[in-house]
């Protein structure tokens, strides 16, 4: 990381700040602390509000694991936040997403530039691996979301097509607190991934 990390056990220099580290260490349980939290812990109440936030994201919205996990790691792809897919695509793969899936999550571009005979024949090509059209839906929303922003009308109607008001809404959240999260791990190199690649596998393992 381009900074050192915090202490682990941490240190905090206040009962305030323990609480803290105590509440991250309780949703990160039985895991142990990981580097992300370490480089939140420099600033404990940033880290507090993250815990809270992305504990909501992760744990108690409506989505299944599937989509959830399909949408994080899509984002990774974009922003190329590695140690964030090394995290997530076991996750995706464990519910249920085939390893030909994960190929397609992790192409440069989902959809070429050939307007919508290109998007058609990707489509197609998702359905053939397994992917569902919501799954498909998710991955190009996400895509979206990430790459330009601002959403195509098109895309927008795909995913509200396939989900309610409620999973619209938790599916927007996951999709930009991921982005928060990449950004944050890219920038900082958290994790030491940057300039790795969705293949890498750390030495040792």
């Amino acid at each position: 990381m381009r900074l050192p990390y915090t202490p682990n056990p941490p240190t905090p220099a206040t009962e305030a700040d323990q609480a803290i580290v105590s509440r991250i260490a309780a949703r990160r349980a039985p895991r142990p602390l990981q580097p992300l939290d370490l480089a939140l812990l420099h600033a404990p109440a940033v880290a507090d509000g993250w815990n809270a936030f992305l504990g909501a994201v992760r744990t108690r919205t409506s989505l299944d694991a599937r989509v959830r996990e399909l949408a994080i790691c899509r984002v990774a792809v974009c922003n190329r936040a590695w140690y964030e897919w090394g995290h997530h695509a076991p996750l995706a793969v464990a519910a249920g997403v085939s390893e030909a899936g994960m190929g397609v999550v992790r192409r440069e571009r989902l959809v070429g530039d050939g307007g919508d005979g290109d998007g058609e024949k990707a489509r197609r090509e998702a359905e053939g691996v397994g992917l569902s059209e919501k799954d498909w839906a998710v991955l190009r929303y996400a895509d979206e979301m990430t790459r330009n922003v601002e959403v195509p009308e098109e895309v927008f109607a795909a995913l509200r097509r396939v989900c309610g008001e409620r999973e619209v809404v938790e599916v927007t959240a996951t999709v930009a607190a991921y982005n928060c999260v990449s950004r944050f791990l890219v920038a900082l190199d958290v994790g030491e991934r940057n300039g790795t690649g969705p293949d890498y596998v750390a030495p040792g393992h």
